[in-house]
């Protein structure tokens, strides 16, 4: 294939194609969950600790109605969970899958089925992994330093374009600075207004987004965009076989909805933001939540075998999900939403 003949696009237009168009990766019939393990397929603790922060949040407003908004729901994986661990806890929950996909089949019929947030929840609004396949456009710094536009054809093929310019060359001055020659990013304006878009529609509760991320002082000189198929990481190929994606600038994505993030999340520590915003990792966010990794005593061992199986079990999946260089190091953006602030 020659110059000539490739179809040069930008890489946010050529990712929404190879993902959201006619055919494209997430419309598939096996879903998400056929080609990579996310915290929700690791183990049922995960939901479980979504379903006590969903109870936290029921408390703080003061009702045993609540809505669960499940923003990039796959095929409803983690719905499903939280509502078998609320039921019988007194909640009544208010389920809502948002997802672009059609609604998965054996579905809870408890579950609305949605391409959008619906306005006015009040409750938990929950995005796991979603803002990392929220489609970017990449940057790369030419010989003379100056920020060019990445273009990609659908085998892969790469080539500078023109300029950044506008409000992408405003959000990498701020955010991500290219320096260097050959220094790329990943430019996260549209995610910032994605995630903006959905705690707009909160009328009060909480914001969790939970993915992939960096912050200002530990970005990735290269950028981090790849690929994933059949569980493996392969190339970023735009042609709708595999997974495109990219860590999330998530203390961007703070400032779009007023929240101003600065610390040392990234590294194992926990920060806060102004307004209601707090960034932590997920070793932290779901120790709070009970999921510690803790092994159990060696005593119930004796007297109680099984029971001693079972919490080993337990904690090698609570392990998994609090690992440090995996899942744990994933970070866990919140934003508050009191009831005055909502539409």
């Amino acid at each position: 294939m020659t110059d000539e003949t490739r179809r040069w696009q930008g890489w946010r237009e050529a990712t929404e194609r190879a993902l959201y168009g006619p055919g494209g990766f997430f419309l598939r019939p096996e879903g998400p969950a056929g080609h990579f393990r996310t915290s929700v397929h690791a183990s049922p603790l995960f939901a479980g600790a979504v379903a006590r922060l969903l109870g936290e949040v029921a408390e703080e407003l003061g009702t045993d109605g609540v809505d669960f908004v499940d923003v990039g729901a796959g095929r409803g994986e983690l719905l499903a969970g939280v509502l078998a661990a609320t039921a019988g806890s007194g909640l009544s929950v208010r389920a809502y899958g948002v997802e672009r996909a059609a609604r998965p089949d054996g579905l809870d019929p408890r579950v609305v089925w949605t391409d959008r947030p619906p306005p006015g929840a009040r409750g938990l609004l929950f995005a796991n992994e979603w803002l990392d396949d929220v489609p970017v456009d990449v940057a790369e710094a030419d010989a003379a330093g100056t920020a060019r536009y990445v273009e990609v054809s659908p085998d892969g093929a790469e080539r500078l374009g023109g300029p950044v310019s506008g409000a992408d060359a405003e959000w990498l001055e701020r955010w991500w600075p290219l320096r260097e020659p050959g220094a790329r990013a990943e430019i996260g304006r549209p995610r910032d207004e994605a995630w903006a878009s959905a705690v707009a529609s909160l009328a009060a509760g909480r914001a969790v987004a939970v993915d992939y991320a960096h912050v200002r002082g530990s970005r990735p000189p290269f950028g981090s965009l790849t690929g994933f198929r059949a569980g493996r990481e392969v190339p970023p190929v735009p042609d709708g076989s595999r997974d495109l994606t990219s860590h999330v600038a998530l203390d961007a994505c703070a400032a779009a909805v007023g929240g101003t993030c600065s610390g040392g999340a990234s590294s194992g520590g926990a920060f806060s933001g102004g307004a209601g915003t707090e960034l932590v990792t997920q070793r932290e966010a779901l120790r709070r939540l009970g999921v510690t990794g803790e092994r159990p005593p060696l005593a119930l061992a004796s007297t109680d075998p099984a029971g001693y199986v079972r919490a080993l079990s337990s904690a090698g999946e609570a392990a998994e999900l609090t690992a440090r260089g995996g899942l744990g190091d994933f970070l866990w953006l919140t934003r508050r939403v009191p009831p005055e602030e909502g539409p």
